[in-house]
C-alpha cells in the first residue's frame, strides 16, 4: 500500500469503514479523494458480504473541511462544476446504496464534508465537531447537494439561516435542530456508531431497505402520492419470509430471525 492513501476501505464483520484520509488537509476533497470514495461505495454496493458502511475521517480534528479551496481558487468554472457533478454523484451513490450507511463525525463537518455525511442516513458526532456552511463566506454556494438535503433534515428557515450566513453550529445545537441523531464523547464513537450499526442491522434487511427508499422517494412527492409509495412497500414487504417471521416472532413473543427474503 503506499504510503498515503487518500481514502481508506477496510471490511470487518460486515461492516465497511471508508475513512478520509488527507489529516494533514483537514481531509479536504479533491478530485481523487471524489473518485476513490465513490469506487469505494461501489465496491461496497457490489459485495455481498458488507451489510453497512460507516463514513468517517482520519484523526480528531476534522471529519473533512470540505472541497479544496486552493484548487477551487484555481480552477476555470467549467471544471468547478465538473468537480461538483462528481461530488454529487458520491452523495447519490451513498443515498442509493442499498445499504445502511452512517456518517461517523470525528471532528468538524464544513461545505462539502458536511454534504457527504448529509446524504447518509445517519450522523454520529463527537462533542467537539462543529457543523457548518460557510460556502458564502467564499463566495460560493453549497453545491454538492446542501441546499437539497439540508432543508429536508432540519427545516428551510434554520437550513437558511446556515446557508446564508455560513454560521457553524456545535454538537449539541446539531443534535437539537436535526441535523445529527447523537453526540459522544471522542473516545466513545467507535463504539456508539457500531452499536448503532448492529441495531439496524439487526432488523430485516428488506424492511430496512424499503423503509429508507420510502423516505427518500416519498421526500419529492405530493403527501398523498408519499403515503401511497408507502403503502405500496408495506404491501411489497408482506411478500417476503421476513414479514411472516417478523409476525409471527410479535405473535408469539419470541426473538425474529431475519433472513433477508
Amino acid at each position: 500500500m503506499p504510503e498515503q492513501e487518500t481514502v481508506l476501505y477496510h471490511v470487518e464483520h460486515g461492516i465497511a469503514t471508508i475513512r478520509l484520509n488527507r489529516p494533514q488537509a483537514h481531509n479536504a476533497l479533491n478530485h481523487e479523494v471524489l473518485q476513490r470514495l465513490l469506487s469505494f461505495l461501489n465496491q461496497a454496493r457490489e459485495d455481498a458480504a458488507v451489510k453497512a458502511i460507516v463514513l468517517t475521517g482520519t484523526g480528531d480534528a476534522a471529519f473533512s473541511a470540505g472541497a479544496d479551496i486552493r484548487f477551487l481558487n484555481q480552477a476555470a468554472p467549467l471544471e468547478v462544476r465538473s468537480f461538483a457533478q462528481l461530488a454529487v454523484a458520491v452523495t447519490h451513490a451513498i443515498e442509493t446504496l442499498g445499504k445502511v450507511v452512517v456518517a461517523a463525525l470525528n471532528g468538524f463537518a464544513l461545505g462539502g464534508g458536511l454534504e457527504i455525511a448529509e446524504a447518509c442516513m445517519l450522523r454520529v458526532a463527537v462533542r467537539h465537531a462543529r457543523l457548518g456552511h460557510p460556502e458564502v463566506r467564499i463566495a460560493a454556494v453549497a453545491g454538492f447537494g446542501g441546499t437539497t438535503r439540508l432543508p429536508r433534515l432540519i427545516g428551510k428557515g434554520r437550513a437558511a439561516e446556515m446557508l446564508l450566513t455560513g454560521r457553524l453550529v456545535s454538537a449539541d445545537e446539531a443534535l437539537q435542530i436535526g441535523l445529527v441523531n447523537r453526540v459522544v464523547a471522542p473516545e466513545d464513537l467507535n463504539a456508539e456508531v457500531q452499536r448503532l450499526v448492529r441495531d439496524i442491522l439487526a432488523q430485516s434487511p428488506i424492511a430496512v431497505r424499503l423503509t429508507w427508499e420510502a423516505m427518500h422517494r416519498g421526500l419529492n412527492l405530493s403527501m398523498e402520492e408519499s403515503a401511497l409509495l408507502g403503502a405500496d412497500y408495506f404491501g411489497l414487504v408482506a411478500s417476503t419470509s421476513d414479514f411472516r417471521e417478523g409476525t409471527r416472532a410479535f405473535l408469539e413473543k419470541s426473538s425474529p430471525s431475519f433472513r433477508g427474503s
